[in-house]
C-alpha cells in the first residue's frame, strides 16, 4: 500500500492504547527485515532515516526504496525523518516524499525551540507532512551528559505551552531514556509520563527505546507512549550476526541474508511488546 501519514497512524495508536515502532534504517537489509516483521505480526510501522545516515545513503535514494517497499507491503508504513537539526535536511526529506519529520531543537532555549518548530510546522503543512518535536533532553546524542537526566525531564507546563504554540502532531518527551547503549540501568520517571499524558492528551514519543526491558516498554505504553524509537537494538543484532558468521565461510549474500533475519527477529519481538501486533 502507499505510504501513510504518521499523524493518522499515531492517532489510532493513541485511541487504541498501543505504540508503533519507529525503526531507524539505512540499508536494504534493515528495511526488508523490519517490513517482513511487520507483515508477520500485522503491525503498522514507521521507518525512519536520520541525517547522520547520509554518510552511507542519499536521503532521496533511501526514500525512493522505502516508498517502493511500502507499496509492496500489505501493512501501513510511514516514512519519517529523525532528528532534523537543519532546515536544509527537512527540505530534502520533503522533496524525497517523507510523510513525517522530527524537528529537534531541544538543545535550544524554550523560546527558540518554539520558534524553530513553528517554522518547520508551517513548511510541513504545505506538504501535508506530520511533525514531531522534542521538549526536554534525551541524552546520548552529544548535546547533554547522560548524568543530567533528572534535570532534563520534560516539564508539564512547558509542554502544554509548546504544543499549543507549535501545533505539532506528536511530542517526544524526556523521562530518563538515552540514545545508544545504556551505561547503567535506566530509571524512568513514569509518574512524569503519566502527568504529561493527562495534560496533553496527544500522541507521545519515546526516544532511546533500545536497551529497555520488556517491562519498561510495557509500562511506557500503558502510561501513554504511542511511538517508540528503536535503532541500537537493530544494529547490535546485526553486528552480533556478522561476528557469528565471520569465520563460517559463508559468502557475502548469505551473510547479508542472516543480518536481515537478525533485524527481523528483533523488530518482530518489539512489535509484540509494543502491542502493535494485529493492528494493521
Amino acid at each position: 500500500m502507499a505510504l501513510v501519514s504518521m499523524k493518522e497512524m499515531l492517532t489510532k495508536a493513541n485511541e487504541g492504547h498501543y505504540a508503533v515502532g519507529n525503526f531507524d534504517v539505512f540499508n536494504i537489509e534493515m528495511v526488508t527485515g523490519v517490513i517482513d516483521a511487520a507483515e508477520e505480526t500485522r503491525s503498522p510501522i514507521i521507518l525512519a532515516f536520520g541525517g547522520e545516515f547520509e554518510k552511507l545513503a542519499d536521503i532521496g535514494d533511501i526514500g525512493a526504496y522505502i516508498r517502493s517497499a511500502a507499496g509492496r507491503a500489505s501493512v501501513p508504513v510511514a516514512l519519517h525523518l529523525d532528528h532534523a537539526t537543519e532546515f536544509s535536511l527537512v527540505m530534502r526529506a520533503l522533496k524525497a516524499g517523507f510523510t513525517s519529520v522530527m524537528v529537534d531543537a531541544s538543545f535550544k532555549s524554550l523560546e527558540d525551540n518554539i520558534a524553530t518548530t513553528q517554522e518547520i510546522v508551517k513548511i510541513c503543512r504545505e506538504y501535508g507532512v506530520s511533525v514531531e518535536a522534542e521538549l526536554g533532553h534525551v541524552g546520548g546524542l552529544g548535546f547533554y551528559d547522560e548524568d543530567q537526566d533528572t534535570e532534563c525531564y520534560t516539564v508539564v507546563e512547558e509542554a502544554a505551552r509548546f504544543v499549543k504554540e507549535t501545533g505539532i502532531d506528536a511530542l517526544a518527551v524526556a523521562i530518563g531514556t538515552v540514545h545508544g547503549v545504556y551505561k547503567r540501568e535506566p530509571k524512568l520517571n513514569i509518574n512524569r509520563l503519566h502527568e504529561l499524558k493527562e495534560a496533553l492528551q496527544m500522541p507521545l514519543v519515546l526516544h532511546g527505546g533500545s536497551g529497555l526491558s520488556d517491562e519498561d516498554l510495557t509500562r511506557c505504553v500503558a502510561n501513554g507512549i504511542n511511538k517508540i524509537n528503536i535503532f541500537t537494538d537493530l544494529t547490535l543484532a546485526a553486528m552480533d550476526q556478522m561476528k557469528a558468521d565471520a569465520d563460517t565461510g559463508l559468502n557475502y549474500l548469505g551473510k547479508c541474508t542472516n543480518v536481515r533475519d537478525a533485524v527481523h527477529k528483533v523488530a518482530r519481538d518489539r512489535m509484540q511488546v509494543l502491542r502493535s501486533a494485529g493492528k494493521a
